[in-house]
């Protein structure tokens, strides 16, 4: 009975060491799940954010937007001699953004050539858009733009000739703050004077932009391309607002316009009856047709 009892005794031992085994064995079973958890860690880490919305800027004639040519790494667009145009400029974002925006090298606000950060800008609501159809000359007025050439633009009446053909916009996002200070455009000394001075075809950003080049040898105009005039003068209400911008630009967008003339020197438009050698390409088969 005693030998009975010790290899029962013996048999139980070895039973529950074996169990003891598999009850630790177990334990490492939880080992895979953590890898599992850090592949599943790392794949988040990696994954790629949705697309940010794109700024939009096209130049409208009759308010339609002109066809756009991209050669050379830039954006062109065929200048019609004469033709006004409006600019308009898409926020697709959620924030509110402001837009130096310059024609001819010439801030479309107070035509004064400074660099983006420090112009006075346009804002734009989020998910609006805004248009804009001449040089503002006031809170009440504007004059329109249009195409002429070199000679008669408004950057050749200011002296500032070195950066016709282009038209640039550099968006800024308001800078995140809780509550938004607005205030009346300050009223300037000289205001009505301004208006007079409209009122007879001259203004004065344009007076004062011819002072403080006095002695600054531009390039001299060419009638053969094109550049913006001042045109017409039109009722165009505007305010002014005070924001607080990021110091970096959200986006740049530049167009460059010319005639048509001009663009076929640069390649940037096939001549007449000549398809686009890329167009040439996509036409091309692997076997002539059947006769």
């Amino acid at each position: 009975m005693s030998r009975f009892r010790m290899t029962f005794g013996v048999v139980g031992f070895l039973l529950a060491f074996v169990l003891g085994l598999g009850t630790t064995s177990l334990m490492f079973v939880k080992t895979p799940a953590i890898v599992n958890a850090q592949i599943s860690s790392q794949v988040k880490t990696v994954r790629r954010l949705p697309p940010q919305p794109r700024f939009d800027l096209e130049i409208l004639v009759n308010g339609r937007p002109l066809a756009e040519y991209y050669a050379r790494g830039r954006t062109y667009v065929e200048a019609s001699h004469g033709a006004e145009y409006e600019l308009r400029i898409r926020n697709p974002s959620a924030d509110r953004v402001a837009v130096a925006l310059a024609v001819d090298g010439l801030n479309t606000i107070d035509a004064r050539h400074t660099s983006a950060w420090n112009s006075s800008k346009w804002v734009i609501e989020p998910y609006q858009t805004i248009t804009i159809g001449g040089w503002q000359m006031s809170t009440e007025r504007a004059r329109r733009f249009y195409f002429t050439d070199e000679r008669d633009s408004y950057g050749a009446k200011l002296g500032q000739t070195a950066n016709l053909g282009v038209i640039s916009a550099v968006i800024f996002r308001e800078r995140d703050r809780p509550v938004s200070v607005t205030s009346p455009r300050p009223v300037y000394r000289d205001d009505r004077a301004k208006s007079q001075r409209e009122s007879a075809g001259v203004d004065s950003p344009s007076n004062e932009a011819a002072r403080k080049n006095k002695g600054v040898v531009a390039p001299e105009p060419d009638g053969d391309y094109a550049a913006t005039g001042i045109g017409r003068s039109v009722r165009n209400d505007v305010r002014w607002i005070n924001l607080e911008l990021e110091s970096q630009p959200a986006a740049e967008l530049t167009i460059r316009y010319e005639y048509y003339s001009a663009l076929l020197k640069l390649g940037v438009v096939p001549r007449p009856h000549e398809p686009y050698p890329l167009g040439r390409r996509e036409d091309s088969r692997g076997f002539s047709p059947e006769p």
